[in-house]
């Protein structure tokens, strides 16, 4: 577990507007730490509070910082059609252990319109029979969009869950031309 504290400089983040709602992107000098679906006032605020109490340090808002400048760019560009893959460097100290695992390997090895069943992915990091695990880690994905979890579906075709809403994950997959674009 990270110590409290850690972090001795700011934890920066900003809100952008997304075709899926708006995305909160939090920063260190690691790289992205955290994007929040949703991101109106309370979820935000919330959000800021568990990074405060996580990474030991209170986050400021710092829309025109470096460490978010790229990311920013990067989030527009894929949600214009303009960009397939995410190039930024990732704090990954919000997750561990098999969870860590599992997004590595969906960052690293799904790429943009294409999916993977959850047994399958827990295949891919030497647990078969994990599927359910696999969900879990979905479901604590502290870098969503950027680490696609939007990505992983139920081997019966079935869509499966997802933390941002259904409609959000339909968006997505609309977007990476996996899905047709929803009628309305």
């Amino acid at each position: 577990m990270d110590s409290p504290g850690q972090y001795e400089q700011p934890v920066v983040w900003t809100v952008v507007g997304t075709d899926i709602g708006p995305l909160m992107l939090a920063a260190t000098r690691h790289g992205l730490v955290n994007v929040v679906f949703h991101a109106t006032d309370e979820v935000r605020d919330k959000a800021l509070d568990r990074l405060a109490s996580r990474l030991g340090t209170e986050p400021v808002e710092a829309p025109g910082s470096p460490l978010l400048a790229e990311a920013i760019r990067q989030v527009v560009a894929y949600f214009a059609g303009e960009r397939r893959d995410f190039e930024l460097p990732l704090d990954w100290s919000l997750i561990s252990g098999f969870n860590r695992q599992v997004l590595r390997e969906l960052a690293s090895g799904v790429p943009y319109g294409a999916v993977v069943g959850y047994g399958d992915l827990a295949g891919r990091v030497g647990q078969p029979g994990a599927a359910q695990a696999v969900g879990v880690a979905m479901g604590s994905n502290p870098l969503p969009v950027v680490v696609p979890c939007h990505r992983v579906v139920e081997s019966d075709g079935g869509i499966g869950g997802f933390g941002g809403g259904l409609e959000t994950k339909r968006k997505l997959l609309a977007l990476e031309g996996v899905l047709p674009e929803p009628l309305f």
